[in-house]
């Protein structure tokens, strides 16, 4: 899926129920798009960063892993909950052996608690004893260290590490599961795209957590959409309005952590880290409306207000995030794709997912991300009468997180072609791009995303326990904050 015309890619050749599951992420732990776009085929003449990774792409792996054996070993990076889940999902496939060997992350107690869970549900799959028990910035190294050629990395810290973490395991020949979002801005994209490359070039298998595209409902309904039961896409609606979950609002930083620690612990309120709860939260129903539509859109125009700022007590949070998001995406034929995302309490909650067509209209995810069922209406109103059809999972295939996972493990253990990551990135970028226009106050094209120079934390595969945050507070404690209209060249 994508848009044939556009050659940004790589040519080829070179808590609660929400906070548990994707919806908040990692706890640290088409049609033609205008011909300017064309201009992206020069884009990675300039990526000299990466340079390096071109040899990475040198020797295919063989089709064995682990070293002949039929176990596939995973070292887990990032130990909060959604690592814990996406861990436990890898232990729980079918077709062979999976171990848990290591893990890593930079924050202790979230290790051992992750770690204990993991080892009270699955025994001695996981195999972690103390010595293959890592914290640190460089942990991650040390836990990729442990495995061999064809075993898996699970990479589940806040997204700015991605692309650090990513290099590594293309260097050591890994399969990766990596969680969304892969990117929060533009330079980092086009590294991204460039390692997707390399990664495919030595034929490594990984995984993208946007587990919508694994959801037998929405694998159905997409089908039927793309064969024109509804007829022509002429609108797409996605909500996710609920009360604040995660690291959504911050206090200022307490005593007793650095402002680097501080940041990457409640990466829900930095841009650099997440991309805010805009790209954190938002990015599943982004994603597969554009897989609905068979596109990505190419602008955007938004809204994004702060509402309340300060904490019951009186105390001024002192985050990023905006309360409320409303974003109008255009495709390149002219079809809206409008979003509406809030973190309010008290108010009225919607999340879900809706389509309207010239011959009727659909629901794609009922309740959350991709909640079931999804389904078909002959007229524009989802009453049942209207209904002409409801998906209905086979058993054992209801729950897409695990159905990632199934099919990852699938595609390593018989060799078959697999990458996600083109299609995270991109959704990525197009997640990126309503959250800037929201920022700015300005009308933000896919190829204004891409461009922008901004790289909010550059150098992380430097950093170290003592480096300065990528975020600096001012005098009074608070930090740089969108101002639409006065800053438009970059977000804060």
């Amino acid at each position: 899926m994508g848009n044939p015309a556009v050659d940004y890619a790589i040519p080829a050749g070179a808590l609660s129920k929400l906070t548990a599951r994707r919806g908040t992420s990692n706890d640290v732990a088409m049609k033609d798009i205008p011909s300017k776009m064309t201009s992206r085929r020069e884009f990675l003449k300039d990526t000299t960063r990466l340079a390096a990774t071109t040899a990475l792409a040198g020797l295919a792996l063989p089709r064995v892993h682990a070293a002949g054996s039929d176990l596939i070993q995973v070292a887990l990076v990032g130990c909060g909950g959604r690592g814990t889940g996406a861990t436990a999902n890898a232990l729980s496939t079918k077709s062979g052996p999976v171990k848990l060997v290591a893990m890593a992350d930079v924050f202790p107690e979230r290790l051992a608690s992750s770690f204990e869970n993991l080892k009270k549900q699955f025994g001695e799959r996981a195999d972690v004893p103390g010595d293959r028990q890592f914290i640190g910035f460089d942990a991650y190294k040390k836990a990729m260290d442990c495995l061999k050629p064809g075993d898996v990395a699970i990479f589940a810290t806040p997204p700015a590490f991605r692309w650090v973490h990513f290099t590594y395991a293309i260097e050591k020949g890994l399969n990766v599961f990596m969680e969304k979002p892969v990117t929060v801005d533009g330079p980092t994209s086009k590294r991204m795209f460039k390692l997707a490359e390399a990664a495919t070039a030595k034929n490594l298998k990984v995984g993208v957590g946007l587990m919508s595209r694994h959801s037998r409902a929405l694998q159905e309904l997409a089908k039927r959409v793309h064969d024109g039961e509804i007829g022509e896409l002429i609108l797409q609606r996605g909500y996710r309005m609920h009360g604040p979950v995660g690291y959504f609002s911050s206090l200022p930083k307490p005593a007793g952590i650095s402002e680097l620690m501080y940041q990457v612990q409640r990466f829900h309120s930095f841009i650099w880290a997440s991309g805010g709860c805009y790209s954190d939260f938002y990015i599943h129903i982004i994603d597969h409306l554009g897989w609905l539509k068979n596109s990505w859109p190419v602008k955007a125009q938004a809204l994004g207000a702060r509402h309340y700022r300060t904490s019951p007590e009186g105390i001024t949070y002192v985050d990023q995030n905006c309360d409320v998001y409303g974003v109008e995406y255009t495709y390149a034929d002219g079809t809206k794709f409008n979003f509406d995302g809030r973190c309010m309490t008290g108010c009225q909650d919607i999340y879900a997912s809706y389509l309207h067509g010239t011959k009727g209209s659909a629901i794609g995810s009922k309740n959350g991300d991709c909640g079931m069922p999804s389904s078909l209406f002959k007229g524009q109103m989802p009453k049942r009468s209207e209904m002409i059809w409801e998906s209905k999972v086979n058993a054992g295939e209801g729950d897409p997180y695990q159905n990632e996972w199934n099919d990852l493990v699938d595609a390593i253990r018989n060799d078959r072609p697999y990458s996600e990551v083109k299609r995270g990135v991109e959704a990525s970028l197009v997640t990126s791009m309503g959250r800037m226009a929201a920022h700015t106050g300005q009308e933000i094209t896919f190829e204004d995303m891409l461009d922008c120079d901004h790289e909010m934390a550059p150098g992380l595969d430097k950093l170290t326990s003592d480096s300065p945050a990528p975020l600096q507070a001012k005098a009074d404690g608070r930090y740089p904050v969108p101002m639409p209209g006065i800053t438009r060249k970059r977000e804060y």
